[in-house]
């Protein structure tokens, strides 16, 4: 990355980071993949129990591998064969985990997070529920403003996850949102996360790089 263009990503996490801080939330930053584990390794202790939303961040940086290969009772939705009624067991269950790990849609410089989803399985535990919720996210998650959060959700990161998910919607034919009323949309809880009443219950982790939609 070019040196001037590092340098303004990092004074934008510095703003992102503090806005989080803010609002009672916990904000951190690694450079890739090899810190984001080695701090995970600090924030989840050992045979607790750990759930996982959707996330394609959390594939591409190995997390879902170091979570299946560690010392906790991961939850782990993945697994091959699973039913849709075990799915669902599971999607309870996070509630009551000791740790919930995701990645958010958007998260504005003043420390908001904006996300978006289909059931409500990834927003709800993140709202209430697990005693810590740990976001990762690549520093193209990083917004101005809610307004900007929420075009870059609805209008980008949407369309490719319904293309992703092979949804028949109109977004996966015209490669934009509608906020059509399709059966299938998968754009049907909008939460914006402005604080916390818990101190550092979450917690985001900025990965110096691009992750995820």
């Amino acid at each position: 990355m070019d040196r001037n263009v590092a340098w303004y990503m990092e004074k934008k996490i510095e703003r992102t980071i503090e806005g989080l801080r803010k609002r009672n939330m916990e904000g951190y930053f690694v450079n890739d993949e090899a810190e984001l584990i080695e701090l995970l390794k600090k924030l989840i202790p050992e045979n607790s129990v750990v759930g996982v939303g959707d996330s394609m961040t959390l594939f591409e940086t190995g997390v879902i591998d170091f979570l299946r290969e560690g010392n906790y009772i991961f939850l782990d939705k993945y697994r091959e064969g699973i039913t849709s009624e075990e799915k669902r067991e599971i999607y309870i269950k996070n509630f009551s985990a000791d740790t919930f790990i995701c990645s958010t849609n958007a998260l504005t410089e003043s420390g908001e997070l904006y996300n978006i989803d289909g059931n409500g399985s990834r927003v709800a535990p993140m709202l209430y529920g697990p005693k810590q919720v740990i976001l990762v996210a690549g520093f193209n998650k990083i917004v101005g403003d809610i307004e900007e959060a929420e075009r870059r959700v609805r209008q980008y990161s949407a369309p490719i996850d319904a293309k992703r998910l092979g949804k028949d919607t109109p977004c996966t034919s015209l490669g934009y949102c509608i906020d059509c009323k399709s059966p299938n949309r998968i754009c049907n809880d909008f939460v914006i996360i402005r604080g916390q009443f818990v101190k550092g219950r979450i917690k985001v982790i900025i990965v110096n790089k691009q992750l995820g939609y």
